[in-house]
């Protein structure tokens, strides 16, 4: 059986409660001891009982509940503890038996959901910071390709580059050769040169 009905109370279920929670102050026991009693026979939780009881069946049973707690002091008369501790504790636990039973009614209504509102925020937070962190991925993707390019462009141009330094370097010792072949030459008239297939200078006869 479900054990969390949210339908009316009927006064039977009234007259239960205030039956088993009189019982309970009378032998000494706690008003939340008889809200999880009440709460398994009528199949609700011992929250809706603590409320019920505090909100409307209490104001029912003054004058029952005064002599309940006449009866518990009578029987507790040869007890060790003095008068004074005895009422010290049965009010203490009176304070938190309401205090727990009315607790959970307020948490089941405003805390839990400023609970999930706050879960559901959480949610999507993490859901952006996925898709930025996806986003990021993907230009991170991109610009390493676009690197990855870059660099082979780099090295082609680079590999060019030695290329014509190179032919450069072989014009300057052709340039040279011919300009040594020349003054050996002297005042010889018309000299003339002529570049083999090996790109060498080679001294025309006249």
């Amino acid at each position: 059986m479900s054990s969390n009905r949210q339908d009316a109370w009927s006064q039977d279920e009234d007259v239960l409660l205030a039956e088993v929670v009189l019982r309970h102050i009378r032998e000494g026991g706690t008003q939340l001891q008889a809200f999880e009693e009440v709460g398994k026979k009528l199949s609700r939780t011992s929250a809706a009982c603590g409320f019920r009881w505090n909100s409307f069946v209490r104001k029912q049973y003054k004058s029952g509940i005064e002599l309940a707690k006449t009866q518990r002091k009578h029987a507790k008369k040869h007890s060790p503890l003095s008068k004074a501790i005895q009422e010290k504790q049965e009010e203490k636990r009176e304070e938190n038996s309401t205090e727990l039973a009315a607790a959970p009614e307020t948490f089941s209504m405003g805390s839990m959901i400023q609970y999930l509102q706050k879960a559901e925020e959480a949610v999507r937070n993490e859901e952006k910071v996925r898709n930025e962190n996806s986003q990021l991925h993907e230009q991170i993707s991109q610009l390493q390709e676009k690197l990855r390019g870059a660099e082979m462009g780099l090295k082609e141009y680079e590999e060019k580059f030695t290329l014509l330094e190179e032919d450069h370097k072989s014009l300057l010792a052709i340039f040279e050769k011919a300009r040594k072949m020349a003054l050996l030459q002297g005042n010889e008239d018309k000299v003339k040169f002529q570049m083999d297939k090996n790109g060498n200078l080679q001294r025309l006869n006249k």
